[in-house]
């Protein structure tokens, strides 16, 4: 035996090519969809977190093994290569870093500057709600987080737009309409950073790539926010609506700029790590020259905390501590299925449907993309569920990597904040319940009468079914990633 095979054998480094497993590539295929029916379950019963999806990976992880015919320290050593992998580790430090930014502008305040933007203009009523909307869409695009979209505008807007006359049900409407909006767009969204490291892809050219569906969806969206947005008839006195413009000022829209030297550093080539850190690092002076913070919010020592460390930094890495163990359990669960030869089995079967079509190889994609995020309610994880066969059958079809980054994306973005069952909707009615009790006029939106007016979302989710259909958009991979209109040859 040779040294780099002894080598090998002690750290565990020897790659497994092929796992074989009772009910063959079906067998394989256990862990994934364990884990789809337990998200589902969960979702259903209202049940659905973070850690409880973790655990379902798990314990699909372990009924693998138990299913594998392979020897088991091959299925073991197969599962670690799987962790081992790079888009499950870039995506996650990716987070972390996104995560950061997104607090630190939050303490910087501008949530509460975007939000004066609205007060000091005068608009009421529909006009009010299609503003919310540009509001909504330009802050998830500045920090990349359509939750913290979602809970922030609910908790500030939603009052505010139901006290000069604004329809209750589009107002939560176009907050979740704005969600979508950034966390298709933003560079440092966490379905972006997903959708781009997934599919090999460099975040500033999906980003470029994915402007145009963005804008038309946003267009006709924000008109019929216009025109239907109007009519809210909740009775307030001025003192309700003088509380909640008083509590917003114009002082945190100094985060704007943060936030543009990222967006321009990103979209200019440079790396997303250091298009982050050069975000956070002009941040931290501005927060603290300008009084918008002190530097306790951003960091500081308790030692009577669990944590000991609190503040904004604190909370952006904490913010995905679940969700980056999550994405790596499924990459793992996913590489199960090259290894088990599930994937090869499964994109042999949608061959035979698409043939040579590769209009039909992009409407597969659009369904399997569909059809995860209808099921799993926590689109980042549905992305991540969905993402091993967008790139199997986008790869051999030789679509461009953009290209299919932006259909996962898209429709991730897009039915994440659809349905009633969605994370981001129950969390913005929970926010709106919880604001009730600040607020005692405040009406409550159910999460089934909103689901139809999230315009960005069904806008969205309908173009690229239509650019599947049509090829609007689609360009081909040639060679070192250049970008064809017409499909190479082989």
């Amino acid at each position: 035996m040779s040294s780099n095979e002894e080598l090998d054998k002690a750290t565990g480094d020897k790659k497994v090519q092929k796992l074989d497993f009772i009910f063959g590539p079906f067998g394989a295929a256990v862990p994934l969809l364990f884990f789809v029916v337990w998200a589902i379950t969960i979702s259903v019963m209202q049940l659905s977190s973070e850690v409880a999806l973790v655990l379902g990976a798990v314990i699909g992880l372990t009924l693998g093994l138990l299913l594998c015919k392979s020897r088991w320290e091959d299925y073991a050593q197969g599962l670690f290569d799987g962790l081992a992998q790079p888009v499950g580790v870039i995506a996650m430090v990716a987070w972390f870093y996104a995560g950061m930014f997104a607090q630190v502008l939050q303490v910087g305040g501008l949530v509460e500057g975007l939000v004066w933007i609205g007060s000091v203009t005068g608009v009421e009523g529909g006009i009010f709600v299609a503003l919310t909307f540009l509001l909504a869409a330009t802050f998830s695009t500045a920090v990349g987080t359509g939750y913290g979209t979602t809970v922030a505008f609910c908790t500030l807007m939603y009052p505010a737009g139901i006290a000069v006359g604004a329809d209750p049900t589009f107002m939560f409407a176009a907050i979740l309409a704005g969600a979508v909006f950034g966390d298709n767009l933003a560079p440092v969204s966490d379905t972006t950073i997903v959708s781009a490291t997934t599919q090999d892809a460099d975040v500033p050219g999906v980003v470029r790539s994915r402007f145009k569906y963005s804008i038309v969806a946003a267009v006709p969206a924000v008109i019929l926010f216009a025109i239907f947005g109007g009519g809210g008839n909740v009775q307030v006195d001025q003192a309700a609506v003088n509380s909640v413009i008083e509590s917003v000022n114009a002082s945190g829209l100094m985060m704007l700029v943060p936030f543009a030297l990222v967006l321009i550093l990103a979209l200019s080539g440079q790396h997303l790590l250091t298009s982050l850190t050069w975000g956070i690092i002009s941040a931290i002076p501005i927060i603290l020259l300008l009084n918008l913070g002190t530097f306790g919010d951003i960091l500081s020592f308790n030692p009577d905390s669990d944590a000991v460390v609190e503040g904004a930094l604190v909370e952006g890495l904490t913010g995905y501590f679940n969700m980056a163990i999550l994405i790596l359990l499924i990459v793992a669960a996913a590489h199960l299925l090259k290894l088990g030869g599930t994937m090869e089995a499964i994109t042999k079967g949608l061959v035979k449907w698409i043939k040579h079509s590769v209009r039909k190889a992009e409407v597969s994609i659009w369904a399997i993309v569909a059809l995860l995020n209808s099921s799993i309610t926590i689109n980042t994880a549905a992305e991540i569920a969905a993402a091993p066969f967008v790139k199997e059958i986008g790869s051999k079809y030789k679509i461009h990597r953009y290209r299919m980054a932006n259909m996962l994306d898209a429709v991730t973005s897009a039915l994440g904040y659809i349905f009633p069952w969605g994370a981001p909707v129950l969390l913005g009615w929970s926010t709106i319940q919880t604001m009730q009790g600040q607020y005692d006029w405040l009406p409550i939106v159910e999460p089934t009468a909103v689901f139809p007016f999230v315009f960005q979302g069904w806008f969205l989710f309908i173009i690229m079914l239509i650019a599947a259909l049509t090829g609007w958009g689609l360009r081909y991979e040639g060679k070192n990633g250049k970008e064809l209109k017409e499909k190479p040859h082989d």
